[in-house]
Protein backbone atom coordinates (compact mmCIF):
# COMPACT_ATOMS: atom_id res chain seq x y z
CA UNK A 1 0.00 0.00 0.00
CA UNK A 2 1.22 3.34 -1.27
CA UNK A 3 1.81 6.22 1.98
CA UNK A 4 -0.08 9.21 1.05
CA UNK A 5 1.18 12.34 2.93
CA UNK A 6 -0.74 15.50 3.43
CA UNK A 7 1.03 18.58 3.90
CA UNK A 8 -0.26 21.71 6.61
CA UNK A 9 2.52 24.52 6.78
CA UNK A 10 1.31 25.89 10.79
CA UNK A 11 1.18 29.98 10.86
CA UNK A 12 3.05 30.77 14.20
CA UNK A 13 -0.08 33.35 14.78
CA UNK A 14 -2.98 30.66 14.35
CA UNK A 15 -1.23 27.49 15.99
CA UNK A 16 -4.41 26.35 17.36
CA UNK A 17 -6.79 26.91 14.60
CA UNK A 18 -4.73 25.47 11.89
CA UNK A 19 -4.14 22.49 13.97
CA UNK A 20 -8.09 21.86 14.66
CA UNK A 21 -8.40 22.36 10.62
CA UNK A 22 -5.75 20.32 9.68
CA UNK A 23 -7.35 17.05 12.45
CA UNK A 24 -10.66 17.72 10.73
CA UNK A 25 -9.26 17.18 7.60
CA UNK A 26 -7.70 13.95 8.54
CA UNK A 27 -11.03 12.00 8.37
CA UNK A 28 -10.79 9.41 5.85
CA UNK A 29 -7.05 10.19 5.25
CA UNK A 30 -4.29 7.28 4.91
CA UNK A 31 -0.69 7.69 5.66
CA UNK A 32 0.64 10.30 6.79
CA UNK A 33 0.43 13.83 7.27
CA UNK A 34 3.55 16.40 7.64
CA UNK A 35 2.87 19.48 9.43
CA UNK A 36 5.23 22.42 8.68
CA UNK A 37 6.45 24.33 11.72
CA UNK A 38 9.36 25.82 10.08
CA UNK A 39 7.25 29.38 10.98
CA UNK A 40 6.46 28.84 14.32
CA UNK A 41 9.80 30.02 16.84
CA UNK A 42 7.59 29.10 20.77
CA UNK A 43 4.96 27.42 21.31
CA UNK A 44 2.69 27.95 24.52
CA UNK A 45 0.50 25.88 27.12
CA UNK A 46 -3.07 25.59 24.53
CA UNK A 47 -0.85 24.80 21.25
CA UNK A 48 0.79 21.64 22.88
CA UNK A 49 -2.73 20.39 23.95
CA UNK A 50 -3.96 21.19 20.89
CA UNK A 51 -0.68 19.29 19.20
CA UNK A 52 -1.48 16.67 22.22
CA UNK A 53 -5.17 16.10 20.59
CA UNK A 54 -3.69 15.92 17.10
CA UNK A 55 -1.34 12.79 18.44
CA UNK A 56 -4.49 11.51 19.55
CA UNK A 57 -6.90 11.63 16.54
CA UNK A 58 -4.14 11.14 14.30
CA UNK A 59 -3.11 7.44 16.40
CA UNK A 60 -6.92 6.88 16.69
CA UNK A 61 -6.87 7.08 12.51
CA UNK A 62 -3.90 4.97 12.45
CA UNK A 63 -1.93 7.89 10.84
CA UNK A 64 1.92 8.55 11.39
CA UNK A 65 1.70 12.80 12.12
CA UNK A 66 5.87 13.92 10.85
CA UNK A 67 6.43 17.67 12.26
CA UNK A 68 8.77 19.52 9.89
CA UNK A 69 10.87 22.26 10.16
CA UNK A 70 10.63 22.84 14.13
CA UNK A 71 13.09 24.72 16.15
CA UNK A 72 14.93 23.80 19.20
CA UNK A 73 13.27 25.94 21.39
CA UNK A 74 9.73 24.44 20.63
CA UNK A 75 11.23 20.53 20.22
CA UNK A 76 12.35 21.31 23.71
CA UNK A 77 8.82 22.20 24.79
CA UNK A 78 7.18 18.94 23.54
CA UNK A 79 10.17 17.27 24.99
CA UNK A 80 9.26 18.59 28.43
CA UNK A 81 5.84 17.52 28.02
CA UNK A 82 6.15 14.03 26.85
CA UNK A 83 4.88 14.96 23.39
CA UNK A 84 7.90 13.83 21.58
CA UNK A 85 7.63 10.45 21.56
CA UNK A 86 4.04 10.83 19.76
CA UNK A 87 5.60 12.34 16.41
CA UNK A 88 8.51 11.92 13.87
CA UNK A 89 11.02 15.06 12.85
CA UNK A 90 12.09 16.30 9.68
CA UNK A 91 14.32 19.01 8.98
Amino acid sequence: MAVIAVLHSIDEQRVIPSLHEALDKLDGATGEAVFDFSAVRRIDPPALKALEELARGADAKGLKVVLRGVNVDVYKALKLVKLTQKFSFEN
